[in-house]
């Protein structure tokens, strides 16, 4: 998913608010018609742009207003010289309001307009077939068309969301249009950042058809983007510092079988600012500990009882990576449950929570991947993927705690429903150890007195943009790689010194 992400704003709404902003716009003097134009001349220039050298273009048509503005492109394509020709799907006769308007426009240009009976595509195939509104799986006969635009192997372009992509959630609805470019208008819609989407809007454009910011500002947005201008701020540190001032955090985890998760939890806590970092974990691993970093006060654990000196003096407690189920494991939890103290909870600890073994202390921030949201939710995994931030306001609430719900287009979210989305990533990132990472980044910045939603917010960008750029160099990429990456990032966006 290629996005030009300086040029994308950071409020990202539901398709019922971009409705409202529709409507606000209209109401404030800018017809319903203006706008259909403007996203039309939008979305031709994004075209011609994306494929210079083109001279054919297919337009597969709904019944709204989305195959209002697939009519005026290809009145604008027609124009141009193009070979231009629409497939209604549907009956074209049902198009009313602007949409109506729209074709018979096309009709009067001399476009080729003909029913949709799975005829052969050609050229730069245009997606104008459902639009925002669709809520159910998608049916016939558009079910059909989606599936030929997908077998077509043409070049596609969709107008301001693929077909069958929820705009709410991001979930494909049965079957959806696998785009190359994606041109969306007056407001991001959550569903092109999060779920499925990734596979299916190619290139993002954005065009805001020029509404007023003002009337903008007086519909509520649903989801903030994390970008580098919105990023929580880190406060830069006094010449005077010393390494009281930010925090002692715990790592707490790495049974037998799983040190290296440990590991990985404390050397991200450690790089990323915390003032003095703990871990707690079997005798067995104190070794390799010491090893890879003997700044790292590292205790051999065998039992809950020799935790409680180190939880006292902790500031923060990273819970869970490689911590196991078993009965070691279990021990350190509880004691961790009974701590009065600022926690992260990863891995085993959200499967121990699932299963109803100890109660979540306040003041924590939970980091589940889909499977263990679905163990704490009680459902599947294919539900919380259906409706992501749902599930993640769900979580948020259960747990009174800040949920970070991990996956392409991570959300967090706090207790009050507040919820940041991180479009940043890649697919190279899907292997293991990341989120043991992730949770000692957020230890760390909790433990340098930001809050627990603003530490989670900016830890988790931080990871994210640390794997895209590593990303680029393909596959092979391991856990450990992000830290010194992370580190570099944290200090181009938040220099310790003002």
């Amino acid at each position: 998913m290629l996005h030009s992400k300086p040029q994308l704003p950071d409020a990202l709404y539901s398709a019922e608010q971009v409705r409202e902003l529709d409507s606000r716009l209209i109401a404030a003097g800018t017809s319903g018609l203006e706008l259909m134009q403007r996203a039309a001349h939008a979305a031709w220039r994004a075209v011609r742009r994306r494929w210079p050298d083109a001279t054919q273009l297919t337009v597969l048509a709904g019944r709204g207003n989305n195959a209002g503005d697939g009519y005026l492109v290809a009145v604008l394509a027609q124009r141009a010289g193009w070979q231009v020709r629409v497939l209604a799907v549907g009956d074209a006769s049902a198009l009313t309001g602007d949409a109506q308007y729209a074709y018979k426009e096309a009709l009067a240009a001399g476009v080729t307009i003909e029913t949709w009976q799975h005829q052969a595509l050609g050229g730069i195939v245009l997606d104008a077939l459902l639009g925002t509104g669709l809520k159910g799986d998608v049916r016939e006969p558009y079910a059909g068309a989606i599936k030929a635009i997908n077998d077509s192997s043409l070049p596609v372009a969709a107008i301001d969301i693929p077909s069958g992509l929820s705009a709410d959630t991001g979930s494909m609805l049965g079957v959806a249009v696998r785009a190359d470019l994606t041109i969306t208008f007056i407001g991001l819609k959550v569903g092109l950042f999060t779920g499925d989407a990734a596979d299916l809007i190619g290139e993002l454009v954005f065009d805001d058809l020029q509404a007023d910011p003002a009337i903008v500002t007086q519909v509520s947005v649903s989801v903030k983007r994390l970008d580098t201008f919105n990023l929580p701020t880190l406060a830069p540190r006094p010449r005077t510092a010393h390494k009281g001032m930010f925090g002692r955090v715990l790592v707490m985890g790495g049974d037998y079988g799983f040190g290296g998760a440990a590991l990985l939890a404390t050397e991200s806590t450690l790089r990323s600012g915390a003032g003095m970092v703990t871990l707690g974990t079997r005798p067995e691993h104190v070794s390799a500990a010491l090893t890879r970093f003997p700044e790292v006060m590292s205790a051999g654990i065998s039992s809950a009882n020799q935790l409680m000196k180190l939880i006292e003096a902790a500031t923060v407690l990273v819970v869970g990576p490689g911590m196991g189920q078993h009965s070691w494991g279990r021990s350190l939890l509880s004691a961790a449950a009974n701590a009065e103290r600022a926690q992260v909870w990863d891995a085993d600890a959200l499967n121990l929570l699932a299963e109803g073994f100890v109660q979540l202390p306040q003041g924590c921030v939970i980091t589940p991947h889909p499977g263990e949201a679905a163990r704490l939710l009680g459902i599947s995994t294919k539900d919380i993927q259906a409706d992501r931030p749902s599930a993640a306001r769900a979580l948020a609430r259960k747990f009174n705690a800040v949920c970070v719900l991990k996956g392409t287009g991570s959300l967090v979210v706090n207790p009050d429903g507040d919820l940041a989305l991180c479009d940043r990533g890649h697919p190279a990132m899907a292997t293991g150890g990341l989120g043991d990472v992730l949770s000692g980044v957020i230890g760390a910045l909790m433990a340098q007195k930001m809050s627990a939603f603003d530490a989670a917010c900016l830890a988790v960008w931080l990871h994210a943009t640390a794997g895209e750029q590593l990303g680029s160099f393909g596959r092979g990429l391991v856990a450990a790689d992000l830290i010194p990456v992370i580190r570099a990032l944290l200090e181009e966006q938040q220099p310790c010194l003002s």
